[in-house]
């Protein structure tokens, strides 16, 4: 792996000036400006507005103003769905540039951008079909005199957090959905990867998005994102992100009790029995471990490997993971790109430091590396890992593979649910029986069989326990976004407590 020099696509660049979205104006905010530093250049590449608590209460105040007294709310469905489709053809129209922005902004390699962005349009549309089909239940069962009717109502306005490792790709798996059942919304992306968000808000202006149902800010989690999970003019919070801040926002949220979607961090277990196809299996466990520079709350971080396979298995996928090419983000051949911060970075290499002290082995990497810009780090591969050590139990989130070790099918089943966490699984084996009793046993939102981090628009995503609580995704996405009203009506003659019999 070698130095790599500024790349032709930022020999001329300068770096793009934002502005926040408040009730459909684009407005400089209260606050000073932001800078963000390339990860895997170094160079800055975007500035936004600092946000303030007064910039949050103004756009609460426009989506509160919007959801009352504006016209999304009381749209048809098709109408919604209409510009929702509309919204998704302008963002494959310009995928180039958002995935440019996502990747020089976060690190991640281009080409894995662009591919989020074709998977993002595809929500987008999704969730405008969801729009049309958006209904309640009626009762015919309950008396010659009854008929009860059940409702579902947008929600109001809702509070979305977004984190930086997947910038667009994230927004696009909550903003849809709430917008497909009539809510309108406050938005903050991460203060690191603001850009695409940005100009999603230019696009769905574009599209037909009335003022103030969509209102984008920038800035911290401590200036901006505090107040939009405590004002009490927010029904509803949706938020990604690390398990800590998501304990914070839902005790933020007790306050006024609104209601709360979180997803939240994983250790994910890859379960592989001596039966599995190890060729498959390997390709995948060096994907599910590398993908995103491993800053995926899917990760593929935790294998389990049957001890008849282990030192085979473990050298393979050492051979296959030496092999990633890591490199400049905006090199479509790179595999794995730079890391998110030089703290972030220095983070990743305590967790392997410490694992080395507690007695684990470095199979691979364990460094960081100079590509002469930016911040990167080896792909890594710990083996002797034991289920009580903290990178076997704690989210490294980063390109770092602990490998641990199983006799029986329970215990690989014990060790796989001995943690806080409960996201995603996957099990390896061609025995069917065997997949379907771990995957039935194993307490994890997304349990996948013989594949890894597959996934679809139409299949839920969330996790159990402190991986958060809610699914995102699938044909009920939408009706998270709402409340139930039920409507009892009674017709003819009422016989009532004081009135004759």
């Amino acid at each position: 792996m070698t130095a790599h020099v500024k790349p032709k696509a930022l020999e001329n660049f300068k770096a793009r000036d934002f502005r926040m979205l408040i009730d459909g104006v684009w407005t400089e905010g209260a606050g000073p400006v932001l800078e963000r530093v390339a990860p895997g250049h170094g160079i800055v590449v975007s500035r936004y507005p600092a946000g303030t608590k007064a910039d949050a209460e103004r756009a609460i105040a426009a989506a509160r103003k919007a959801f009352d007294h504006g016209p999304w709310p009381t749209m048809t469905g098709a109408e919604r769905s209409n510009i929702l489709l509309k919204a998704a053809d302008l963002i494959a129209a310009r995928a180039d540039e958002l995935a440019f922005l996502d990747c020089i902004e976060s690190g991640k390699p281009i080409s894995q951008a662009k591919g989020e962005l074709g998977g993002a349009a595809d929500i987008w549309r999704y969730a405008a079909a969801l729009a049309r089909d958006l209904h309640g239940e009626s009762y015919n069962t309950l008396g010659e005199g009854t008929l009860g009717v059940v409702l579902r109502e947008a929600i109001g306005v809702v509070s979305i957090i977004t984190p930086w490792n997947f910038p667009f790709l994230i927004v696009s798996q909550k903003l849809p959905f709430a917008l497909a059942a009539g809510c309108t919304t406050v938005v903050k992306p991460s203060e690191l990867t603001s850009g695409s968000t940005l100009v999603l808000g230019e696009i769905l202006i574009e599209a037909g998005v009335p003022a103030g149902v969509v209102n984008i800010l920038t800035g911290t989690g401590p200036e901006v994102g505090a107040p939009m999970t405590t004002h009490p003019d927010v029904d509803m919070i949706s938020f990604t992100g690390s398990t800590g801040v998501g304990r914070l926002t839902m005790a933020n949220a007790a306050q006024t009790l609104k209601k709360v979607s979180l997803e939240l961090g994983g250790k994910n277990p890859q379960i592989v029995f001596p039966d599995a196809n190890l060729d498959e299996f390997i390709d995948a466990a060096v994907f599910g471990a590398y993908f995103n520079a491993g800053e995926c709350c899917n990760a593929g971080s935790r294998l389990i490997l049957h001890k008849s396979i282990a030192s085979e298995v473990t050298a393979r996928i050492a051979d296959l993971a030496s092999k990633v090419k890591v490199g400049d983000p905006l090199d479509p051949t790179t595999q794995l790109g730079a890391i998110i911060t030089p703290q972030h970075l220095e983070k990743i290499g305590a967790f392997v430091t410490d694992a080395a002290k507690a007695g684990a082995s470095v199979a691979l990497g364990g460094e960081a590396l100079d590509l002469g810009l930016g911040q990167f780090m080896a792909p890594t591969i710990l083996s002797g890992v034991l289920p009580d050590m903290a990178v076997a139990r704690e989210e490294v989130f980063g390109p770092v593979l602990s490998v641990l070790t199983f006799e029986t099918t329970e215990e690989a089943i014990r060790i796989a649910n001995a943690i806080d966490y409960g996201l995603s699984a996957s099990v390896w084996s061609r025995d069917f029986d065997t997949c379907l009793t771990v995957g039935r046993k194993v307490r994890a939102g997304t349990v996948w069989m013989n594949t890894f981090m597959d996934g679809a628009s139409e299949l839920p995503f969330g996790g159990y326990r402190q991986s958060g609580l809610g699914r995102e995704l699938g044909r009920h996405a939408v009706e998270d976004y709402t409340e139930t009203k039920t409507l009892n009506m009674h017709m003819g003659a009422r016989t009532g407590w004081w009135m004759p019999r």
